[in-house]
């Protein structure tokens, strides 16, 4: 399978500002590598739907893959009522690195060499602090919730563009910026006695992931993608062993079947995710991420009797309008930029 043309703004490209590399959730979204064409035809259903005009693919693809990455942010909130979540964490990273050995093997661990080892370094010791936040918050409060606060990315990129990287800040961007963190407020709920101290972990939990992507921008400079991924993976496996060991507890033959399921559910979501970006318009296919805060608000009400408040509704469509107003401006400089 050829490498798809498009991926998602900054993140194989040097080409435009700081917050065009980032779009939430996974905290160490990074590419899957593709895998080899089966020479077998396919079943009339991938007939039909290779058939579809690429954007409704990626859209498709986009959709499902979220979904697959939502289920297994629910899982690790089940599995967190009798594990540890530093546990879950350790066997989650574990289980990506597991998978990506192989496909190391055989393209050649020598392959794997780099000059930038103090770089992977720090991006494995923040893809871990954050994965630890988002994973607290999602055992301590509505995942709903949880979930929603990780699309205030872009609002923090923007902060974070604007105080330390120089770039200026246009009037609507601030605009945006300012309704995005009061869609944080209604979820935080710091006025009453409704107020949720775990939304303030989430919350870093999206700051760690913006810088993530900030480092996922500067790595792509001089770094193929595999040996991202591979340094990633390896760096958080052994910061989450740590404290995995200290707090060990063996999972029953159940527990760790779902840690397995937890760990195969996010390389999957990963992958068609990834594969739905490469495959539409990013303007049209990227949107579709936000059907995450729907599969999440669905399963908190299915799965965990979690009722969502009017509060979780406002603060979620706030955030949503501020980021999708940031991402719709970003994608229109990028193609003032690219014109001669």
């Amino acid at each position: 399978m050829a490498r798809p043309a498009r991926y998602p703004p900054g993140l194989d490209s040097e080409r435009g500002s700081a917050h065009a590399c980032l779009h939430p959730l996974t905290p160490n979204r990074a590419f899957v590598p593709a895998m080899p064409a089966d020479p077998s035809p396919p079943p009339y259903s991938l007939k039909r739907l290779a058939a579809l005009p690429a954007n409704i693919r990626g859209a498709f693809y986009v959709g499902l893959g979220t979904f697959f990455l939502v289920l297994m942010a629910a899982l690790a909130k089940h599995l967190g009522e009798t594990l540890p979540v530093f546990v879950i964490v350790f066997v989650r990273f574990l289980a990506g690195l597991v998978v990506l050995l192989p496909v190391i093997w055989r393209l050649g661990f020598a392959n794997l060499r780099t000059g930038r080892l103090g770089l992977h370094m720090i991006r494995g010791g923040i893809g871990f602090m954050g994965n630890l936040a988002l994973f607290f918050a999602l055992v301590h409060m509505a995942i709903g919730d949880a979930i929603t606060i990780q699309f205030s990315r872009p609002l923090i990129m923007v902060v974070i563009a604007a105080l330390f990287l120089g770039e200026r800040v246009g009037r609507g961007r601030v605009l945006a910026t300012v309704l995005g963190f009061c869609g944080i407020v209604m979820i935080t709920r710091p006025f009453g006695s409704g107020f949720e101290p775990w939304a303030l972990v989430a919350l870093a939990g999206a700051v760690f992931a913006t810088l993530v992507a900030l480092s996922i921008k500067l790595l792509t400079r001089t770094e193929q993608t595999m040996v991202i991924m591979f340094y990633f993976a390896l760096f958080t496996t052994l910061l989450s062993a740590i404290p995995a060991i200290i707090v060990w507890q063996w999972p029953s033959p159940v527990e760790f079947a779902l840690l397995i399921l937890t760990g195969a559910l996010g390389m999957l979501g990963q992958s068609l995710f990834t594969h739905g970006i490469g495959t539409g318009e990013t303007s049209f296919v990227l949107p579709f991420d936000y059907l995450r805060i729907l599969y999440a608000f669905i399963l908190g009400v299915i799965w965990f009797a979690e009722i969502p408040l009017a509060w979780s509704f406002a603060g979620a469509a706030t955030i949503i309008i501020s980021s999708v107003y940031l991402l719709r401006s970003e994608q229109k400089e990028a193609r003032a930029r690219a014109k001669p």
